[in-house]
């Protein structure tokens, strides 16, 4: 079973997949396994279903989750955003959205992650949309 950290790290990379070549989830998915079964191992990899739940959720919810990014991207439209700062950001929303994980824990990994794959205004940029977006998640459950 891999770890939360793990699971998100690896949801943005399908995410990213889903985004650039406008593929389905479940086939973004199947690609990702056949991609770690091909490269790290000579058996077939276990499912990760927290990465698969995130994928599938931000998919499902990209509508909701796009139209909070572009209430809180101050003069950025989603399609000029980087690729990787935009699927961090659709991971993270959705997980907010359910609710399940604290809403801190969530931004800091969303950074972390932006630290990691992205450019230098990256981390600055999601943690202020998250914050933004936290509040507003947190307003309509009161």
């Amino acid at each position: 079973m891999s770890s939360r950290r793990t699971s998100r790290h690896r949801a943005v990379q399908v995410l990213y997949q889903c985004d650039m070549r406008s593929l389905p989830a479940d086939q973004a998915i199947s690609a990702f396994y056949g991609g770690l079964y091909s490269e790290e191992n000579a058996e077939p990899p276990e499912k990760d279903p927290f990465m698969e739940a995130l994928v599938h959720g931000a998919v499902e919810k990209k509508a909701d989750i796009d139209e909070r990014l572009v209430k809180y991207s101050e003069r950025w439209r989603i399609e000029r955003m980087p690729a990787v700062d935009r699927n961090i950001l659709r991971m993270a929303i959705f997980e907010m959205m359910q609710g399940e994980t604290p809403p801190a824990v969530v931004i800091d990994e969303a950074i972390e992650l932006a630290r990691k794959f992205s450019g230098e205004g990256s981390a600055p940029f999601i943690n202020g949309v998250l914050d933004s977006v936290r509040k507003e998640i947190e307003a309509e459950a009161s």
